[in-house]
């Protein structure tokens, strides 16, 4: 499906491109202005037309290149879910649906960090390969997104129902990597759970080859986000809640203050 990141820009973008067969666009988020070259030479590199850029949410810290880079490839297609998205060209809603290239786009409409926030769910018509979500600051591995403008019952919609409902083997490709610190939290919350130690294990491992501990999957997170794990008793229990809503807030107020162990 050509779904695998180009290149990894910092800790706060992943720039997938569609680059076999036939294909002739180069789609990505640009997430500052400093990857804006990067973007544009992995463009250059793979030999295909940038086209497109999808923004998740308007934080200078994922949009702020998309200005820069419609000035050095004007008539780039820049959609989002919401105004404050720097150059935006065309507003997307729940649901929407994209072409680009020989992949299929479709918008999910996640609010809760941002009122305006879209996950954007790849697949590859007549593809065997899982489908790609790009889901900037609504679901990292092993963590949520803050709840900057929205509410406990808007994050368990986005996580549960919407990015959980998706099939279970789709890859998560999110916009930062917390993976480490996020673990020891759900470590925290859930002390018996062997998933988390299993993957705390594994991304440390990664991290001291200095490789990325992203994609996730759906599936895996399931059994080792706290917060995609809200329905299970042992989170409950520990936020001393019976309601998965009300323990989905809980849990953020905690880690909202955690200290992160040194271990």
């Amino acid at each position: 499906m050509g779904m695998n990141p180009l290149q990894w820009c910092g800790s706060h973008s992943s720039c997938p491109g569609d680059t076999r067969g036939a294909a002739s666009s180069f789609h990505g988020r640009c997430d500052s202005p400093s990857v804006s070259l990067q973007v544009l030479d992995a463009v250059k590199k793979h030999g295909v037309k940038l086209t497109t850029v999808l923004t998740t949410h308007h934080h200078w810290d994922h949009a702020g290149g998309n200005e820069k880079l419609v000035k050095m490839e004007p008539g780039l297609h820049v959609y989002g879910g919401d105004s404050r998205v720097g150059a935006l060209t065309q507003r997307v809603s729940h649901l929407t649906a994209l072409k680009v290239g020989s992949l299929s786009v479709k918008c999910l409409s996640t609010p809760c960090h941002t009122s305006g926030h879209i996950c954007y769910y790849v697949t590859k018509p007549n593809s065997s390969e899982p489908p790609a979500v790009f889901t900037g600051d609504t679901l990292f591995v092993a963590g949520c997104g803050k709840f900057f403008e929205g509410t406990p019952d808007e994050m368990y919609k986005a996580l549960i129902e919407i990015l959980g409902s998706l099939d279970p083997q789709t890859r998560v490709y999110c916009g930062h990597e917390y993976t480490i610190n996020n673990l020891k939290f759900a470590r925290h919350v859930e002390p018996s759970n062997p998933s988390i130690q299993e993957k705390l294990a594994w991304a440390k491992a990664q991290y001291d080859r200095g490789e990325p501990t992203i994609p996730s999957t759906i599936a895996e997170e399931f059994t080792y986000n706290p917060f995609m794990r809200v329905r299970e008793k042992s989170v409950q229990d520990h936020a001393g809640e019976t309601d998965p809503v009300r323990t989905m807030g809980a849990i953020r107020k905690e880690k909202d203050n955690f200290r992160v162990p040194k271990d």
